[in-house]
């Protein structure tokens, strides 16, 4: 008899350690639930709306008053839509100005078509185009344009005529392409991923940020990335091109 209550007394004893054990495991799971929610509400906190996917506040025509009809909100999508009736290029850039920051943005090109996205533009009336100042990460059918053929280093995703993507991850023409875009001044880094895929990776400023500048057509192009701080632009090329999605953070 005193045997068998000393075995209940241990089955007891253990079923109530097990009980103990699941609910603490069951509060520890709660917990980090809970700390994973906040997280990433926090991380989606700090990312900001470029576009409301309505109209075009928060942007304006490069050293332009007004924007013309060729750039539109349509369908949750900023389209640029070429006319003829617009003699001069007609580039798109934030109204405020970013220094260290992560852009996410989704594109699509049209059959043969190209654009750009561009960081640190300078507005001034002696710079034509935005790409006198800001370095450019291509938008571009890899398949049907020509620049294609021009190097690696022109191609979709790649810091255009100086770091080529590692390998060329894009979706078709008339497809949709998620982009995120990070410069960081004070580590002196910034990459590109596409799709998913980290393809470019560069240094931002300094002595190797010259000597890709010095190696590239912009070598003679006294104010090419020379600011830190800047608008981002979306390009126009010529070509119908879609950008959605538009957030930035930053850093």
């Amino acid at each position: 008899m005193k045997k068998t209550l000393i075995i209940l007394s241990c089955s007891v004893l253990a079923m109530t350690a097990c009980k103990n054990e699941n609910k603490d495991s069951a509060e520890t799971d709660i917990k980090e639930t809970e700390e994973m929610a906040a997280k990433e509400e926090k991380e989606q906190s700090e990312w900001q709306e470029l576009f409301n996917g309505e109209n075009l506040d928060g942007w304006k025509a490069y050293n332009k008053d007004e924007i013309s009809g060729q750039w539109k909100a349509e369908n949750g999508a900023i389209v640029f839509t070429p006319s003829d009736e617009v003699k001069d290029p007609e580039n798109l850039i934030t109204e405020k100005e970013y220094e260290n920051f992560e852009l996410s943005i989704e594109w699509k090109i049209s059959e043969g078509g190209n654009s750009g996205i561009m960081w640190a533009v300078q507005e001034n009336e002696k710079y034509s185009e935005p790409y006198l100042t800001g370095p450019e990460i291509q938008v571009l059918d890899n398949e049907r344009h020509p620049d294609a053929k021009n190097g690696l280093n022109r191609t979709a995703g790649a810091l255009y005529d100086m770091v080529p993507p590692s390998e060329d991850v894009t979706k078709p023409a008339g497809e949709w392409n998620k982009e995120v875009i990070h410069i960081d001044h004070e580590k002196n880094i910034g990459w590109v991923k596409l799709n998913g895929t980290k393809v470019v990776e560069f240094p931002v400023h300094g002595e190797k940020w010259e000597e890709m500048v010095s190696n590239s057509k912009f070598k003679d192009w006294e104010d090419f990335g020379a600011s830190k701080k800047g608008h981002i632009a979306l390009q126009d090329h010529g070509n119908k091109v879609w950008f959605r999605n538009i957030k930035i953070k930053k850093l």
